[in-house]
């Protein structure tokens, strides 16, 4: 008999969302020409929502959630990979429309895959997840327009994943980095390697077409206002590179800052990126990521805490990155 697996699944009977934590064997698994055994998954923004039901992320039910995970491959007939090959999977709608992460193993196609840097483990690996990926994708558009000493680079979320990793990143790479965040978290991100931090209320109000320049780059992860707000103080010839919209969809902003200043918005996602581009971003996150501050900003949690965290997160209760064992 073959042996089952725990899994979490998402379905939706009646127009309500319900959560299951089940068993199930191989064959109940997606198609693709490769499976992995999951060592590790992480919880993303995206996660929270899509088990929390706040935002349409699922596109086929029912589904097992996670944008990511990392492992090791059990069976494949690709011929670019090999049983017992470390490897990750970001994004490539796995979670929202193929069965994702939150499982002990997944069957996916191997063409979704990334080999694992050989100076990562795979804990570290759901450690930095798509969130640092994508901090890493912003920081290769920033590094095209700008040099460290060009001026500030603010970062806004930064006491979450994508802005946490950025700040670390930037930082290490020279970068006089500005944080800003909603939490007290001055210590956390003084030792992430912000140079200085600022409230997120100072971009809550603005009635002007442009303010003074402030910032030379801006990886933004709010949207809305907020990223309006920001753009109206961005220095002439500057990068605001949007990653995020936690605050809405919106952008109540004026072509001045265009036109007079010729700012770049630049937007930047992780899901559907070039596989190239994938591997080269990885390969510096590596390079660059800083081990000791990576692991002080994580917490690993069991895999029947899912539900839990990802509520906390939703509710901004959460300062860095979640890792989910999905072995324990």
């Amino acid at each position: 008999m073959m042996k089952k697996f725990k899994a979490l699944m998402i379905d939706k009977k009646e127009g309500t969302q319900q959560l299951y934590h089940l068993e199930i064997g191989e064959n109940e698994l997606m198609d693709g020409d490769t499976l992995v055994k999951i060592d590790y998954s992480t919880i993303n923004y995206k996660d929270a929502l899509a088990i929390t039901g706040k935002r349409s992320i699922i596109k086929k039910w029912p589904m097992i959630p996670g944008v990511d995970f990392s492992g090791t491959i059990e069976k494949t007939t690709n011929k670019n990979f090999e049983i017992g090959e470390k490897v990750i999977l970001n994004g490539c709608g796995v979670g929202e429309k193929h069965f994702g992460g939150f499982s002990e193993k997944a069957r996916i196609n191997a063409d979704w895959l990334i080999k694992k840097p050989k100076k990562i483990s795979l804990l570290e690996a759901m450690s930095i997840g798509s969130a640092g990926l994508t901090s890493m994708l912003c920081i290769m558009e920033i590094e095209k327009v700008l040099r460290p000493n060009d001026g500030k680079i603010l970062v806004t979320g930064a006491s979450g994943g994508v802005g946490s990793i950025a700040v670390m990143i930037l930082s290490k790479m020279g970068y006089y980095v500005v944080a800003c965040t909603g939490k007290k978290e001055e210590r956390f991100l003084k030792n992430l390697g912000a140079s200085e931090i600022i409230d997120r209320n100072y971009f809550r109000e603005n009635n002007k077409l442009l303010n003074h320049q402030e910032f030379k780059g801006v990886i933004d992860v709010v949207g809305s206002k907020t990223l309006a707000n920001i753009i109206s103080k961005t220095y002439y010839g500057g990068v605001v590179v949007a990653c995020g919209l936690a605050q809405g969809v919106d952008l109540p902003t004026n072509m001045m800052p265009f036109i007079i200043r010729a700012i770049t918005l630049k937007g930047v996602e992780s899901i559907y990126v070039d596989k190239k581009i994938k591997e080269d971003a990885w390969e510096r996150i590596s390079k660059y990521i800083d081990k000791d501050k990576l692991k002080l900003q994580t917490s690993v949690i069991n895999f029947s805490e899912i539900e839990t965290y990802s509520k906390k997160l939703i509710n901004s209760k959460i300062t860095g990155r979640v890792v989910v064992d999905n072995k324990n």
